[in-house]
């Protein structure tokens, strides 16, 4: 067998979709797509009131949350280190980041927020938890913990799939169980 060609079904797995009667309105896929630009579109709308853009706010939380460098916030927000340093440019051109090269490698650039960009980062969790917690109002909490939990399995039954087609590494995801008590909800994607 061809080590690039697509792993067969497993004989266990459902058979949820048929190809000859997809229709795309109920795709598992392009409903999670639907979701995610209807929830980066109320997060970006949320977040103009702290002037920031779609592209802005996303690595100025990540560097509020630890990453340090050009790297990590890249490796973390799933893009290559040029579309992350153009970002950084603007966080640092509005006077919300500081960037300064490793003194031990000239490579590694290093990252920290301003006092100003401290002080915005610190509230872009409460405004994502706020429209987070819109998306999800009639919720239950049983049904929050249980979409959570269908989430994860989700993501590790795609990442098993990938592994046994050698797909090459995907985003890399911190995928872990949580207790939905501590409304951890400030990553939307």
């Amino acid at each position: 067998m061809n080590s690039s060609a697509p792993t067969p079904p497993r004989s266990d797995a459902p058979r949820f979709y048929d190809g000859s009667e997809y229709v795309k309105d109920n795709s598992v896929g392009f409903l999670m797509k639907v979701a995610l630009a209807v929830l980066v579109r109320n997060l970006e709308h949320q977040l103009q009131a702290l002037e920031l853009t779609g592209t802005q706010w996303h690595p100025l939380l990540h560097v509020h949350l630890g990453c340090d460098t050009v790297a990590a916030c890249a490796r973390e927000m799933q893009t290559d280190a040029g579309a992350m340093t153009r970002m950084l440019d603007r966080l640092e051109a509005k006077g919300l980041l500081v960037r300064e090269r490793s003194s031990s490698d000239r490579r590694v650039v290093n990252l920290a927020l301003s006092p100003r960009g401290a002080e915005v980062a610190a509230q872009i969790p409460h405004m994502l938890s706020e429209v987070l917690n819109e998306h999800l109002r009639g919720f239950s909490p049983e049904e929050f913990k249980q979409l959570l939990d269908l989430l994860r399995r989700f993501i590790a039954n795609g990442e098993a799939l990938g592994e046994a087609n050698k797909a090459g590494p995907g985003p890399h995801l911190m995928v872990q169980e949580r207790d939905p008590e501590q409304n951890d909800d400030s990553n939307p994607s």
